[in-house]
């Protein structure tokens, strides 16, 4: 129960603990979210995995604790998103040389929708992606190659393109029980002692 770890499955190479590997201030991660990646190398996650993340936007990827973020999985960010109130959909500002423009307004050629927030306990589908200003909640599941472009409520489950609500995971009382306790934010002794119930959906006897 090591949250410090960069490979947590030793020998294997393809799953890492996100928060060990990442080295942008403005991506922060929490204790245990892993990534699996069979294709590319994990541990470049922010490099192969989120997108047009410039720091001159501060804009910010967040994570939660325990959250499962498959392969080819993806964060498109500010710089992505060229602005709509333009008439071209060309990104004049950013060639601020070629056209005489004045650098410090670079920051024209995109809409800034702020950040990425992903609760707790949310599993990233293989390939999905998730647009810039998102917030996912705790318990939430993103299914394969959907592409997320408005907030997703705590313990729904999301699936096409636009991703749209399938159903809740759980029953509203299970869903205001565990969004009461916050497993995720106990000791990794506790989440062990626990882990039966967890594992079993026995949210009786937590």
């Amino acid at each position: 129960m090591n949250p410090n770890l960069i490979y947590p499955r030793e020998p294997f190479k393809d799953t890492v603990y996100l928060k060990s590997v990442i080295k942008n201030p403005n991506i922060i991660v929490g204790d245990f979210t892993m990534y699996h990646d069979w294709v590319n190398d994990p541990a470049q996650f922010e490099k192969n995995n989120v997108l047009y993340h410039y720091p001159i936007n501060n804009d910010k990827l967040i994570i939660g604790k325990y959250c499962s973020v498959a392969c080819g999985a993806k964060f498109m960010f500010t710089s992505g998103n060229h602005a709509m109130q333009s008439l071209a959909t060309y990104a004049f500002p950013i060639f601020f040389n070629e056209w005489d423009l004045d650098w410090q307004n670079i920051t024209k050629a995109w809409d800034n929708k702020g950040d990425i927030v992903i609760g707790n306990d949310v599993w990233i589908g293989y390939e999905s992606v998730i647009m810039q200003g998102v917030r996912i909640g705790d318990g939430a599941i993103i299914g394969t190659r959907a592409v997320v472009t408005k907030d997703v409520p705590p313990y729904t489950i999301v699936a096409g393109v636009p991703a749209k609500p399938v159903k809740k995971r759980f029953d509203d009382k299970t869903i205001d029980k565990l969004m009461a306790i916050q497993w995720w934010d106990w000791s990794p002794e506790k989440v062990k002692e626990k882990l039966h119930l967890i594992m079993n959906g026995d949210i009786g006897n937590i």
